[in-house]
């Protein structure tokens, strides 16, 4: 007598069901996923340029036998300028910030709104990265530079906090937040953070300390 042979098989119906089910999943993950993916590749491009100004810093300071950069000779805007041409490898010089960077008027905040709280007339500089930089020497306590970036130069988002930010080069080679010394304090970062990142301002800055503070991460 021939065994009792069961082949079982989903039906159709329930196929599709979880078809349907793993669409849905994917419609509620899949964006989420790829919207951190992105963002840790802005911080990770950031964390580069960071890398390399902090290597340029230390090695200008140790070549002169300085004690600190001004001591060393970062005492100007040309001083500025003759720094960056010197330590990095500069694939483009702009005389007008359009030719590096976006149009001005393209920079927005995370909130939407325009973002237009720099100088359009000094030099700019497009890194071997890819990176944008515009620095421009405001010495405010020991804050010596600040050093406006936008990681992939003019593609978008061009939005403060994704992929442009200001960081500051103080007089002990250290790099931080906009302030009068550094390292800044964890609150200090946070409170840049809450009043300009997050919020409309003329002005920019604030987002690069949220980053130190939460460790490399984008967690906003």
């Amino acid at each position: 007598m021939l065994a009792d042979i069961r082949r079982y098989a989903f039906t159709l119906a329930e196929v599709l069901v979880t078809l349907g089910i793993i669409g849905v999943v994917s419609a509620m993950t899949v964006p989420s996923l790829m919207q951190n993916y992105q963002r840790q590749s802005y911080v990770t491009q950031l964390h580069k340029v960071y890398n390399e100004i902090s290597q340029a810093a230390v090695q200008y300071q140790n070549e002169r036998n300085a004690l600190n950069l001004a001591e060393a000779g970062l005492n100007s805007q040309d001083a500025a300028y003759d720094f960056f041409t010197s330590y990095f490898k500069i694939v483009k010089t702009c005389d007008t910030f359009s030719d590096c960077f976006a149009n001005p008027a393209d920079y927005k905040n995370l909130d939407g709104s325009s973002t237009r709280g720099f100088s359009e007339t000094q030099k700019t500089y497009i890194l071997a990265s890819g990176a944008a930089i515009r620095p421009w020497y405001t010495k405010s306590g020991n804050s010596l530079v600040n050093i406006m970036v936008d990681i992939n130069g003019k593609k978008g988002p061009n939005i403060e906090g994704r992929d442009m930010f200001l960081m500051c080069l103080y007089n002990n080679g250290l790099i931080d937040d906009q302030g009068t010394s550094a390292p800044l304090t964890k609150d200090a970062r946070e409170n840049l953070f809450t009043n300009y990142c997050q919020k409309t301002s003329s002005g920019i800055g604030g987002c690069f300390g949220k980053i130190l503070n939460d460790n490399w991460q984008m967690t906003y």
